[in-house]
């Protein structure tokens, strides 16, 4: 390092050369302050006013700062940019330090590690994801540190993507590239397998993993190990608050792939946006711990019925405690800033008031099921935590522990007498002053003080020979005389240092107390779990009350029954929803769905494939009945989006869903696929979309809906006695068209689209065109002979060259109105709707 920096510049240099990749913000007194390139960046990215401190090494410092009091804020900023800040604490003591102040990093603040609740949704994790891989497994383990679950996983290299879309890490970290995430890159040795068991071990206080079920997860072990060992390095300490580890294995959840999850639109909608969501609909939650758990849940519907039952008999019994749930504190992540010492001592006057509670919260509950009386137990009030509290922390307490008055009143004799001082100081130097005037009958003695000199009795010179033996001369005036005595120093060492000293004992209790609660992790914990689930079924049962949902039935047979269901968060979105049934069986395998667009082929399809989600995170269903049969997953192909970064097209997209779905779709599998093929041309779209039904009914047998606009797919039906026809129906009123959004037995009559281009807003002088366009085609179809042979085996029949109709016809297009290739993509679409 270059002597010639200041010894201070030679301290942030030798900091920042140990963090050289992230901004650090390097405390001075009342601010965190960037130098250098790290001032550059940070004044850009936040807006700063940069500036320049003096000159080390001959050359200007530049300088950017914010203040420590409302860093919160600036973190915020630069973790949404997916920077990463190193926050570098002062840990000497300014008085007696010679040189600069001592000062070291204390926590590194990046995407994936946050547990300040100024910088978390609080209706999300955030998760911090490490992977290693070898050629046939991607090992996976992933941490909320906000929460200390900690979970692993191993998938193989084609699910990769679906796990971590289903995951939605903050953070990533790997040896290797991940598109799509902040990644943090490390060695590929921070990876190792044994090393990273003894890690595991080691937090866990375990001899062995047998317990957690986790054991031969050995790829996801050694992710674990870098996984904690960068955790505790940004937090500056262990993570106290990690104590158990679970392991996700197929099968044990409904599966939903990335396409699923877009399309059902669970947490945000095709647009992107949060809202409406089936999450929205059913976040009713009155913390923001029921609302996280609301959410795991529905990423992770279960397969396991027993538990369900027991979700779906806590829901029948009708806990109502959102009134009582709405006036606690965020106990799960309070419970984690306390295991990593960072707990501010108002969030610990929130637990202490979230605590005191539990008595008025578990009598709010009945005891009518199984699940509800065991969340009733792990609800008991900790009597030990909050006496302590109750002692320990101030009423109403300062925002920082630096600002004094957090401890309790009572809670230390040596804090109470500090206090004491400063607050008694004045009553004890009018008291003073009077016994010195009674004493050395001075009437005019004056005690005071002054920031030079401190405390001083003042005595005219007129009184001079008045003064007693063990006044101690301090200061001559012109007029007067200032003394002290071994009292008033006394009172003046004592009255000065109260403060700081004061300041200093109520920190080093603080501290005292984190350490004292820290054997109570794993209670708060346990009650954290079970104030989320109360929340989320408090929540199930009050949506079920005022929408009317029935609680599904789980059967062996390999059905799907549902009566009177409707789509969740479309029937708040409209005035009058029609309920529609839906019977799929092994004799009734595959429903094709036809009728006009805007029908509600869509919303038909989606609503079944909500309900069955519903009933599987152990919510009741928008449905009078369901019955439904074992599920493994929930496939959709649904809808037009195309992936241009990736250099995908529209049809690409449908194309690589379609393979996925026919890939890994089971007898027990329930498949949406709407409108595919129509990505491409007529009979190419047509010949994928027969191809893929025969596939699915045929290879996949799996319990599937499919709509479709090619009227010839109806054909299906006569082929294979899986196959129902049913549609979404409609009536013809003048030159429009209303929607009945019932579903009925049996194929659509026809298409509407004409009038469905006229509902557009498509001009009519368009639809003159279309209609006669559409009768040309019509002719000419029945030239070249029924198309419906493609599908029977019989050849299609070639037409006479000489005439094309179709051609002459559209020469005669007037370009300023339609230009041919709109015509063309016009008709082909209207005809097969």
């Amino acid at each position: 390092m270059d002597a010639a920096h200041t010894p201070m510049m030679q301290q942030y240099l030798r900091i920042k050369g140990e963090h050289p990749d992230i901004l650090v913000f390097y405390r001075m007194g009342d601010f965190y302050e960037l130098f250098y390139d790290d001032a550059e960046k940070g004044a850009r990215l936040l807006d700063l006013t940069l500036t320049a401190r003096g000159a080390s090494a001959g050359a200007p410092v530049k300088m950017a700062g914010v203040p420590v009091h409302s860093v919160e804020q600036y973190l915020a900023k630069l973790v949404k940019l997916g920077e990463s800040v190193a926050i570098c604490e002062q840990i000497g003591d300014p008085a007696t330090s010679k040189g600069p102040v001592d000062r070291q990093v204390t926590r590194i603040v990046t995407p994936g590690t946050l547990t300040d609740s100024a910088l978390l949704d609080d209706k999300a994790d955030n998760i911090l994801l490490s992977m290693q891989r070898d050629k046939s497994t991607v090992g996976l383990a992933w941490l909320s540190l906000a929460s200390g679950a900690l979970r692993v996983a191993e998938v193989v290299p084609q699910a990769l993507d679906n796990e971590l879309r289903r995951i939605g890490p903050a953070e990533v970290l790997c040896a290797f590239d991940v598109n799509g995430f902040f990644v943090t890159k490390l060695p590929e040795w921070h990876f190792d397998i044994e090393s990273g068991k003894k890690k595991l071990l080691k937090q866990l206080g375990a001899a062995t993993l047998a317990g957690y079920g986790c054991e031969d997860l050995t790829l996801a072990i050694g992710a674990c190990g870098a996984l904690l060992e960068y955790a505790a390095k940004t937090q500056g300490q262990a993570l106290a608050h990690v104590t158990a580890v679970s392991a996700e294995r197929a099968g044990e959840y409904v599966r939903l792939d990335a396409a699923t999850r877009r399309n059902l639109e669970l947490t945000e909608t095709l647009r992107g946006e949060p809202a409406p969501t089936l999450f929205s609909l059913l976040d009713e939650c009155a913390t923001g711990m029921g609302s996280r758990l609301l959410r795991h849940w529905l990423h992770h519907p279960l397969r396991d019925r027993e538990a369900l039952k027991a979700r779906h008999d806590a829901v029948a019994a009708a806990p109502s405690a959102h009134k009582t749930l709405r006036r606690f504190s965020d106990v799960e992540r309070i419970t984690a800033r306390l295991a990593l010492k960072s707990v501010r001592p108002r969030e610990l006057s929130g637990l202490r008031d979230s605590l005191k509670l539990l008595p008025e919260l578990r009598s709010a509950l009945p005891d009518a099921a199984p699940l509800l009386k065991q969340l009733i137990e792990d609800l008991a009030t900790p009597a030990a935590i909050v006496e302590l509290l109750e002692k320990s922390i101030h009423p109403e307490p300062a925002a920082r522990v630096i600002d004094g008055g957090v401890i309790a009143d009572g809670y230390h004799a040596d804090l109470d007498e500090l206090r004491r001082l400063q607050t008694n100081s004045g009553q004890f130097l009018v008291e003073f002053e009077a016994r010195e005037k009674a004493r050395t009958g001075i009437p005019n003695l004056r005690v005071a003080y002054n920031q030079v000199h401190g405390y001083y009795i003042e005595v005219t010179n007129s009184h001079a020979a008045k003064v007693p033996d063990d006044y101690r001369r301090r200061q001559t005036l012109k007029n007067a005389e200032r003394y002290i005595t071994p009292e008033l120093k006394t009172f003046e060492d004592k009255a000065l240092s109260a403060r700081d000293r004061a300041l200093a004992l109520e920190k080093s209790l603080y501290e005292q107390l984190l350490e004292t609660l820290q054997p109570h992790l794993p209670q708060l914990q346990k009650i954290a779990r079970a104030l989320a689930q109360v929340d989320v079924l408090s929540a199930f049962s009050s949506i079920a009350l005022k929408r009317s949902y029935g609680r599904p039935q789980f059967t062996e047979e390999h059905c799907i029954e549902i009566e009177g269901g409707r789509h969740p968060v479309v029937e708040g979105q409209i005035e009058s929803f029609i309920a529609n049934d839906c019977r799929l069986s092994p004799t009734r395998r595959l429903l094709l769905i036809t009728g006009p667009n805007m029908g509600g082929k869509s919303t038909y399809m989606r609503q079944v494939a909500l309900i069955v989600l519903l009933a599987h995170i152990g919510s009741f269903v928008p449905a009078r009945a369901a019955r439904i049969g074992p599920i493994d997953q929930i496939f959709t192909r649904i809808g037009a989006a195309d992936d241009l970064a990736g250099g995908r097209s529209t049809f690409m997209v449908e194309m690589t869903e379609s393979a996925a779905i026919l890939h890994n779709a089971t007898e027990k599998s329930l498949v949406l696929m709407d409108e595919v093929g129509r990505g491409t041309s007529t009979f190419d779209g047509l010949a994928l979309a027969w191809a893929i039904a025969n596939h699915l009914v045929q290879k996949n047998r799996s319990l599937s809906l499919f709509a479709t606009h090619y009227f010839e797919m109806t054909r299906l039906a006569l082929e294979y006695k899986e196959v129902a026809n049913i549609h979404l129906d409609a009536v013809e009123h003048k030159d429009t068209v209303v929607f009945l959004h019932a579903v009925e037995e049996g194929p659509a009559s026809r298409s509407y689209g004409l009038q469905v281009a006229g509902l557009a807003g498509v001009p009519r002088p368009v639809i003159r065109q279309a209609k006669k366009y559409l009768q040309l085609l019509e002719d000419s179809s029945l030239a070249r002979g029924n198309q419906d042979d493609l599908f029977s085996g019989r050849k299609e029949v070639e037409p006479e060259p000489a005439v094309d109709p179709l051609r002459e016809e559209m020469q005669k297009v007037n370009p300023d109105e339609l230009t041919p290739r709109e015509a063309l993509e016009l008709l082909y679409r209207l005809k097969k709707l």
